[in-house]
């Protein structure tokens, strides 16, 4: 057998497993439910606003999935080496001729994918519902079409970001833990000590010089004002005002994504070669 094959079977035996995991229904539950919610306010402002339904739905929605997509991918994949070392059937899997980097990406192939299917049903449940009550625009479809894909890309990197705490902390309890800490890091205090240092600073060239690029650092953040600077009229505030005043152009905000991921990447399968299970 390929090393391909092997991965897809990995891929296909965890998506199996993590499509039952009880977080990842929960989760793309509250998304769909969300994204329905945000597509009836965003048809109750039609004429209020010189954007159309679709757009400022999107715009919406890239605030929502910063916090729900990341939290996602981080449950269903926290525990994916963690706790096959807890159950003693890691060492089983090694015991083939699997490679451990075959294990490694066949499991984050997987995680994407379900991850992936959850974002796909939230964002088409919205969709459809806009469709049918005031129709689409082509700048509309433009802009589900980035938030989409960009959505796929923030998953991913916090799916390898999970498995990374997973074969790093090698117990599921410790791994949890850590899953919840670096998305309260990334989502939410990251944002929180910005906006104090912002204060802190005052007027100084900090606010200008140093703190846009902070933000672009962190790929929530980035993700967020990609989406945002690429929508004409939607209402952005805080931190997402940036959105309007990026010191890179629009596509280099995705660079950060792209280097976590691969980070992520390179420190799993870094730590998995060494692994003792």
């Amino acid at each position: 057998m390929t090393p391909l094959l092997r991965i897809a079977a990995v891929t296909g035996q965890e998506f199996r497993i993590a499509r039952r995991n009880r977080w990842a229904v929960l989760a793309t539950v509250l998304m769909t439910v969300f994204a329905l919610a945000l597509a009836l306010f965003a048809i109750g402002q039609v004429g209020q606003t010189r954007t159309d339904t679709l757009t400022l739905t999107a715009a919406s929605l890239a605030t929502l999935a910063v916090y729900l997509i990341p939290l996602l991918a981080l449950l269903i994949s926290y525990d994916a080496l963690a706790g096959e070392i807890d159950r003693g059937t890691l060492a089983l899997a090694l015991a083939t001729p699997l490679g451990r980097a075959e294990l490694f990406l066949g499991k984050l192939v997987a995680q994407c994918l379900v991850v992936g299917l959850a974002i796909l049903t939230a964002f088409a449940a919205s969709v459809l519902l806009v469709a049918a009550t005031t129709g689409v625009t082509g700048p509309g479809l433009l802009a589900w079409l980035r938030l989409g894909l960009t959505s796929l890309a923030l998953g991913a990197v916090f799916a390898a970001l999970g498995l990374l705490i997973s074969v790093g902390a090698r117990r599921t309890g410790t791994a949890a833990a850590l899953a919840v800490g670096v998305w309260l890091v990334f989502v939410v205090l990251y944002d929180v000590a910005l906006l104090g240092a912002v204060i802190a600073a005052g007027d100084s060239g900090f606010t200008t010089d140093i703190f846009p690029w902070l933000v672009l650092a962190n790929p929530a953040d980035a993700f967020r004002l990609y989406n945002l600077v690429q929508l004409d009229g939607a209402p952005v505030a805080g931190i997402d005002g940036l959105a309007r005043t990026l010191p890179v152009p629009p596509a280099a905000a995705l660079v950060p994504l792209a280097l976590w991921a691969v980070a992520a990447l390179a420190g799993g399968l870094a730590l998995i070669r060494r692994l003792v299970p």
